[in-house]
């Protein structure tokens, strides 16, 4: 699972999975960052200019953000506006429910998020936002992507194919 504040604001950039962008629609630095991180920790190359993340919500991982909705160029606009409530539900059902689930929470906000998370069932993995302003003090170089598949791996669970293929069999 990934969390993520809110979806992006710009024009036709929100699809649902958080830090995703449809299908052409430049990806956003945030994005880019991850796709950084991924090249440097696993390197795999990513595409520069294809941010639809299905891919990843195909194989099992959640791109949830923390509210679901946002008014246009106003980040964090409908942060409490209720939809903390369902997003904590989702959170809670699978921290009790499941076991051997990755969370990868970056910024301050996603930790937040995964304050009640039970760390004796479930792999947590906490970084900075990989947002221009905070890629550099800590979400670069966290090796997140290679510690959930080995997580995953020693736990007989698939590992995430991280790769990002702009065309897509299916």
């Amino acid at each position: 699972m990934i969390i993520g504040q809110d979806p992006y604001h710009g024009p036709n950039q929100a699809h649902g999975l958080s830090f995703s962008v449809q299908k052409g629609i430049k990806p956003p630095p945030s994005l880019i960052n991850i796709y950084k991180e991924i090249d440097a920790d696993l390197g795999v190359k990513m595409p520069r200019n294809y941010g639809d993340l299905t891919q990843w919500a195909k194989q099992g991982v959640l791109l949830l953000n923390a509210s679901l909705t946002v008014r246009a160029n106003h980040p964090n606009s409908h942060a409490g506006i209720g939809w903390q409530i369902f997003t904590d539900a989702v959170i809670n059902i699978l921290n009790n429910q499941k076991k051997n689930l990755v969370f990868m929470l970056w910024g301050n906000f996603a930790k937040e998020k995964g304050a009640h998370i039970d760390e004796s069932k479930h792999l947590v993995l906490r970084a900075m936002h990989p947002s221009p302003f905070a890629a550099d003090k800590g979400f670069f170089g966290c090796n997140h992507f290679s510690k959930a598949n080995e997580y995953l791996m020693q736990n007989g669970i698939d590992p995430i194919d991280w790769m990002i293929k702009e065309k897509q069999d299916d």
